[in-house]
């Protein structure tokens, strides 16, 4: 990537998006989707999250009290994302950039709506083992198709009544575990350039600065309506992708 302009916009985006996660706890790869999804192809703009998404998310693995023991529970999830993943990335690869545009609007729109709007879940422990494989198999296949690691992973976790420290380390595992899964999926059909490796890399500072001053001002506002305006601003931004292919 040799354009400066377009380096100063990635740039600026993954301080905005270690920001929101800095404030929130999550959002980095779905706001960097989101924007730089409307400028580069979907495929692009994914291999550029790689980096930056698991250098700020693997420290959440081990920010939980029983790495182990989330592990052991959770591996059915992990293994079906991996799955799901390196098949969904077909959609990525494939070239209809038009039809993955749309899908990756549909995902934020779905991932803003029900955070805004639907009472949260509760996933029995008798269900819990086969629901989590399904849920993650589609967690990867909307992962590998438009790099959003959250749909349905996040409100199924969420469901498990985890304490705090647990859920953090849950989510952790997940986009980590998304993340590699990603890269590997692209990898494997060689479609990350060496430019591109190079820029994700480098998208690393600009993150992490951003998630530094999202933890200040994490101190000094509420972080729930925060998180609000967040999340409206991306159920704006994904119809406003969603309806591309119409006009």
């Amino acid at each position: 990537m040799e354009d400066l302009p377009l380096l100063a916009v990635i740039g600026a985006t993954f301080f905005a998006a270690g920001l929101v996660k800095g404030v929130t706890g999550m959002g980095l790869p779905t706001v960097a989707m989101g924007v730089l999804g409307a400028l580069l192809t979907p495929l692009a703009a994914a291999s550029l999250l790689l980096v930056p998404s698991f250098i700020s998310n693997v420290w959440q693995i081990f920010s939980g009290p029983r790495l182990g023991a989330m592990v052991v529970r959770l591996w059915p999830m992990m293994l079906s994302i991996v799955i799901g993943t390196i098949f969904g990335s077909a959609l990525l690869i494939g070239g209809d950039t038009e039809a993955t545009t749309t899908a990756l609007g549909i995902a934020l729109v779905l991932y803003a709506a029900y955070s805004l709007l639907a009472r949260p879940l509760r996933v029995s422990q008798r269900l819990e083992r086969i629901t989590s494989v399904v849920v993650g198999g589609v967690t990867g296949l909307v992962t590998g198709g438009t790099g959003v690691f959250v749909i349905p992973a996040v409100p199924f976790l969420q469901s498990l009544e985890f304490d705090r420290d647990e859920l953090v380390q849950a989510l952790g595992l997940s986009f980590t575990v998304s993340t590699v899964a990603l890269a590997l999926g692209l990898a494997w059909n060689g479609d990350i350039s060496s430019d591109n490796w190079l820029t994700s890399s480098l998208a690393v500072v600009p993150a992490l600065l951003g998630m530094a001053v999202g933890h200040v001002i994490r101190t000094r506002i509420n972080p729930a309506i925060f998180r609000r305006v967040f999340l409206f601003v991306l159920l704006l931004l994904g119809l406003e992708m969603a309806a591309r292919s119409l006009y």
